[in-house]
């Protein structure tokens, strides 16, 4: 199957989402579901439901044990993304100034502006809903064990952008017990991450997903267990008139060189930082032997200031599932769509998980901290620990967006 999807550019597909959100408004607006618990605005559409306490007290009933499991270990886990997201932020920005190739880039995820290419935005706009069931379900049915009531919960869109949510009663919230707040701050992010965890058992068979978790720091050399790594990036075809065609560069060729960085799967071909206009010395193998051409950095289609050697390659020649025990035909669309749609899921649920807990005022990291330190000192001091922490967090958070700004500029999926 042909990984490289064919993108919109930003603009169309922005346009694009534009009008489909104005039919949205349209229809809500003649089914008139004002009525129905929906509250519409030019920008936003937001379904509040007041019967998700009674329905959470069902699942409560069936599953009380596991759930008590569950909340207290949602405390432990939430010291542990916390630490990681912290860790995984400062290593990053380290890595830009002393090993840049080693530096992964972040990006806003934004469709229509970000994510350009349509199978990608259809696979994000699929997927976020499934996670923020979740995130808030969590959040939910532990503060139901807790007896902390839930007086409303539901789920919205901003033009594009889902967000979700539960209400605690807030007098009820802040007179429960430190620990039982923790539980349900924790429960959040820790569902998504578990979540992720199942998903992955059944996506560690998918050679694209190794492709995509390989790089992460700490998960990634456990996740790489699984799958046997290629010497290189296989050509599967090469694109007319292209520098890679130019140079001698054929179909089933390996690369594994670009100038002085190592290429196992395409993503390290972004390490390279390649520019149009630009020549570089391509490494590859073809019968054993290894061949080096001089490349002219062509531009991309889609991006006048992307560079491209002008090859195509499938995915799924970068890595090689050890326990196969779910076969991915690549080649076959639908379970391509699928894939995509699964590696979607698993990244949104995963970083959601991480990233909600580094501690930012609209973030769950936010109040579990503040949780932790309220009444142990006085309200100033409070006040003023929160602010220093959200300023390293901000500081560190929006440092590594814009070293990816600095170093790849705005590029889009």
């Amino acid at each position: 199957m042909e990984l490289d999807f064919i993108a919109s550019g930003p603009y169309q597909a922005g346009i694009v989402l534009l009008i489909t959100w104005v039919v949205i408004l349209g229809i809500a607006k003649a089914l008139k579901l004002e009525k129905h618990g929906f509250k519409i605005t030019p920008y936003s559409l937001t379904y509040k439901n007041t019967q998700v306490q009674t329905v959470l007290s069902k699942m409560l009933t069936r599953t009380k044990r596991g759930i008590r499991v569950f909340a207290d270990v949602s405390v432990i886990a939430g010291f542990l993304m916390m630490g990681y997201a912290f860790w995984f932020l400062f290593v990053n920005m380290a890595n830009y100034f002393t090993e840049p190739t080693e530096f992964l880039a972040m990006m806003p995820i934004v469709p229509g502006v970000t994510v350009t290419s349509w199978e990608h935005i259809f696979a994000f706009l699929l997927a976020i809903p499934i996670v923020l069931v979740v995130h808030e379900g969590a959040h939910g049915i532990v503060a139901t064990l807790e007896k902390i009531k839930i007086k409303t919960g539901g789920v919205g869109v901003i033009i594009a952008l889902f967000y979700g949510f539960v209400e605690p009663d807030e007098e009820e919230f802040d007179n429960a017990k430190k620990i039982s707040k923790l539980r349900v701050i924790g429960a959040g992010a820790t569902s998504n991450v578990i979540f992720a965890i199942l998903l992955g058992a059944i996506m560690i068979t998918n050679p694209v997903f190794g492709v995509i978790v390989t790089p992460l720091p700490a998960v990634g050399p456990v996740v790489g267990l699984f799958y046997e790594s290629s010497n290189g990036m296989m050509v599967t075809s090469l694109i007319e008139g292209g520098g890679a065609e130019q140079a001698g560069i054929h179909a089933n060729d390996i690369i594994i060189n670009v100038d002085s960085v190592k290429i196992i799967t395409f993503m390290d071909l972004q390490k390279a930082d390649l520019k149009p206009g630009q020549k570089v010395d391509v490494t590859v193998l073809r019968d054993g032997q290894e061949i080096t051409f001089p490349v002219s950095i062509m531009a991309s289609p889609d991006d006048p200031e992307q560079g491209l050697i002008g090859i195509m390659r499938d995915g799924g020649n970068d890595f090689k599932p050890i326990y196969n025990y779910i076969e991915w035909d690549l080649s076959n669309q639908i379970v391509g769509y699928v894939s995509l749609f699964l590696v979607w899921l698993w990244v949104i649920s995963f970083f959601i998980g991480i990233l909600n807990m580094l501690p930012l005022p609209i973030l769950d990291g936010g109040k579990f901290i503040h949780s932790i330190i309220y009444k142990k000192i006085s309200e100033k001091s409070v006040n003023s620990i929160m602010i220093a922490i959200y300023a390293v967090t901000f500081i560190l958070f929006v440092g590594n967006i814009a070293l990816t700004y600095v170093k790849e500029g705005w590029f889009t999926i």
